[in-house]
């Protein structure tokens, strides 16, 4: 089974719309997730059309509409793998221990809101992975997002693509 990770794509007001590259992957992913921050209804219709299977939960900045929309957190089970997401995992330090009290059943976290790319795992084996954002790279020197494989339960070839600039 094959991943897209994406969170944060603000749009219209970061962007007008994905990257290319981004819309390419969701072609070819067999579930997308996106942690939130859409802004706009425009793009959660373009991803239920467009993707095979897409599991949302929504941020800050979304609206009421996409809160009815979506959930806060997001729990899901994907061969095996159990998957929790939600926006905003609290601050850096301490994170790892804090997501694995709060996720116990979880093996893997996906979350998104600093617009900072994070793989780390906390003890106990619970994965936790940010894909940054492909729209608004704040202080980062990229704008991402993330693949990954799931076979038997388990997460495999995690990638962090690094989208070009702008114009180029």
């Amino acid at each position: 089974m094959r991943l897209l990770i994406m969170s944060d794509t603000h749009l219209p007001k970061r962007a007008r719309d994905l990257p290319p590259e981004l819309w390419q992957q969701v072609d070819q992913a067999d579930v997308v997730l996106h942690a939130g921050d859409w802004v706009s209804t425009e793009l959660l219709d373009r991803l239920e059309e467009r993707s095979r299977r897409l599991i949302g939960v929504y941020g800050n900045n979304d609206g009421p509409e996409l809160q009815a929309r979506l959930p806060l957190v997001a729990m899901e089970e994907l061969e095996g793998l159990r998957l929790a997401m939600v926006h905003d995992s609290g601050a850096s330090r301490g994170r790892e221990e804090r997501c694995a009290s709060r996720f116990p059943d979880a093996d893997l976290l996906v979350f998104g809101h600093s617009h900072i790319p994070w793989d780390s795992t906390a003890p106990g084996g619970l994965r936790l992975l940010n894909p940054g954002s492909p729209t608004d790279r704040r202080r980062q020197p990229h704008r991402t997002f993330l693949t990954a494989g799931v076979r038997r339960g388990g997460l495999t070839e995690v990638v962090l693509h690094r989208l070009p600039e702008r114009g180029r």
